[in-house]
């Protein structure tokens, strides 16, 4: 379907950088795995050589986004130093060390009439991503993308448009110094919303798009994609302390996942506290967090457990369904696990949810009761994340239940293909 309200000069150039993502895409398709890390090696060597020119690009974009009022969540997102240039290139050789998805036998059996059946992974064909303010997700998608086979196209929004333009130049260059088209990782930054409108309706062009950024952004993509889109992202995650919560272990898990980094969908936004353990946990981990200078929206028994010095503010009933990706955090005592499965069943976004407790029952109990893409049982909610399950890198975090839940890595971006063997079989 054609949007009326894109240009047609814009329509045309973004659906011909489809067709040449396409093209591009059936060259990726049959390249061995020698060859594919060998890319992304050259992508990773490049982005460090590199590393200087992509920092000042970045610094114009940070710059931009200050000026704006941009949230401070938002800019840590946005910005790129020597280091983070490092850690995502790090991320791109330990992509090459990984096993090729494509061609893992799924399954396979040899029909009673002889025909032999097997199941193989296969490339999607041209992945497409529309995502904000993280100029990391342009290498991550990339490279995901080319180790499973697949072409990218990505749109990276305005907010990180310098980084992203001086990036893509340095994927593709690497890319052609090894042989692959350079048509394989494109952006469409340029074309704005308007480019966005289309590539969610390249439908035949564009296999599947991601996006990952905002609720607005993920739910207009859901909404007016023709393109297959797979929903990712959003994280109002809970932390839920149990009767039996140790008090050391609590402040470390609660603290790491609110306070490590705050504009992150697996950051912490509520914390639960079973009323148990609420007078001998709760003040000094609320004191830890006010130390790390979160801001704590409490319910009444939270607020009556807070210690001098740490300022609280009333819990309104937005506050248990936001998404802060800020030094926030709601705070609640509830009467039980079966109250905090409720609350959480109730506001959780299907991200990730956590249980401190040291009783192995409340565990189980808690894991069943909870339907969302990642539990965790004594460890933060930071640990939902490609790199950190040893997926490389992700190209986003599903909350959808249909394909891929959790984060999205390589065998995420492969689809199947049967292929039946026979020797002259007609059905009879």
């Amino acid at each position: 379907m054609t949007d009326t309200s894109v240009t047609p000069d814009v329509e045309t150039a973004v659906l011909e950088a489809c067709q040449r993502a396409k093209l591009a895409s059936r060259a990726l398709a049959s390249a061995t795995r020698v060859v594919k890390d060998a890319a992304l090696h050259a992508m990773a060597d490049a982005l460090v050589q590199q590393s200087a020119r992509i920092v000042e690009a970045n610094g114009r974009d940070v710059a931009r986004g200050r000026e704006h009022g941009m949230a401070a969540g938002l800019v840590d997102r946005l910005t790129l130093t020597d280091e983070r240039v490092q850690a995502i290139a790090d991320a791109l050789r330990y992509l090459a060390g990984l096993p090729d998805p494509v061609g893992e036998v799924k399954r396979g059996s040899t029909l009673p009439n002889g025909i032999r059946l097997v199941q193989k992974a296969v490339p999607m064909g041209v992945v497409g991503m529309i995502y904000e303010a993280r100029p990391n997700v342009t290498v991550d998608a990339a490279g995901l993308a080319l180790k499973s086979g697949n072409a990218a196209v990505l749109r990276g929004g305005s907010a990180a448009a310098n980084s992203n333009e001086v990036i893509v130049a340095v994927l593709q260059d690497a890319l052609e110094s090894v042989g692959l088209p350079r048509d394989a990782v494109q952006s469409i930054d340029s074309y704005g919303r308007e480019g966005a409108r289309v590539l969610m309706n390249a439908r035949g062009l564009v296999d599947v798009l991601v996006p990952r950024g905002g609720r607005d952004l993920i739910q207009t993509v859901v909404r007016e994609a023709t393109v297959p889109a797979i929903e990712t992202g959003e994280g109002n995650c809970h932390v839920y302390l149990d009767a039996s919560a140790p008090l050391q272990r609590s402040i470390d898990i609660v603290v790491n996942s609110k306070a490590q980094r705050v504009g992150v969908c697996n950051a912490a936004e509520t914390l639960l506290v079973h009323q148990d353990a609420a007078p001998s946990v709760l003040p000094a981990v609320m004191t830890a967090l006010h130390e790390q200078h979160v801001t704590l929206h409490v319910d009444q028994a939270a607020a009556d457990l807070a210690p001098d010095g740490v300022q609280t503010v009333p819990a309104t009933d937005d506050d248990w369904a936001t998404e802060y990706l800020s030094l926030d955090l709601a705070v609640k005592v509830v009467d039980s696990l079966d109250e905090a499965v409720a609350h959480i069943a109730l506001y959780s976004t299907g991200h990730t949810e956590a249980i401190v407790t040291d009783d192995i029952g409340a565990a189980d109990r808690f894991v069943a009761g909870i339907d969302t893409a990642a539990v965790m049982v004594n460890a933060s909610t930071r640990f939902t994340d490609g790199a950190m399950f040893g997926l490389g890198a992700e190209i986003g975090i599903s909350t959808q239940k249909l394909h891929a839940r959790g984060p999205m890595g390589l065998g995420e971006l492969t689809t199947t293909t049967w292929i039946a063997y026979g020797d002259g079989h007609v059905r009879p």
